[in-house]
């Protein structure tokens, strides 16, 4: 059986996208789908205000376990996916700083790596905790998502493969 890397990180250090990239890759890959999300200046959420910077916090023993979660229902609903890469960014951050990277390795476009992509955000987004606090000229805010994860989902241990 081929091991592909897998990288799921919680970090406060600068991401480097062409780094992580190369720790993904294989040379039978010959495509790589990207998201990087940024911290965003002017939010037009409810009524459109300025951001100063974001706070993001984790709890990174249970935010990268669900993360590698992700990456196994990755794998799992798509077998032509070779690397993959969730990495998120917690502390102080500020515009046009990438906070969060998932990236997946493929051996061509044409074998779902877009869809795998989208799926990863997505799903980082709704079942890892990493908590956003907002801070701009109107003040500070705690940005929720309105999504509430279910027992299995918090639970990967429960989830048979």
């Amino acid at each position: 059986m081929t091991t592909f890397s897998t990288i799921t990180l919680i970090t406060e250090d600068e991401l480097d996208l062409n780094d992580l990239v190369k720790q993904i890759v294989s040379s039978a890959d010959g495509a790589v789908a990207m998201f990087t999300g940024l911290v965003r200046g002017v939010t037009r959420r409810d009524a459109p205000h300025e951001t100063d910077y974001l706070e993001y916090e984790a709890y990174q023993p249970m935010a990268e376990a669900m993360m590698k979660q992700v990456a196994d229902e990755i794998r799992a609903q798509w077998n032509t996916i070779e690397g993959i890469a969730i990495v998120q960014r917690i502390g102080r951050l500020y515009p046009c700083t990438p906070t969060v990277f998932i990236a997946c390795a493929s051996p061509h476009r044409d074998t779902d790596v877009f869809e795998a992509a989208r799926y990863g955000i997505d799903r980082l987004k709704q079942i890892v905790p990493v908590w956003k606090k907002e801070i701009g000229p109107g003040g500070k805010e705690w940005v929720e998502g309105d999504y509430r994860p279910t027992a299995l989902e918090t639970k990967p241990h429960l989830i048979k493969a």
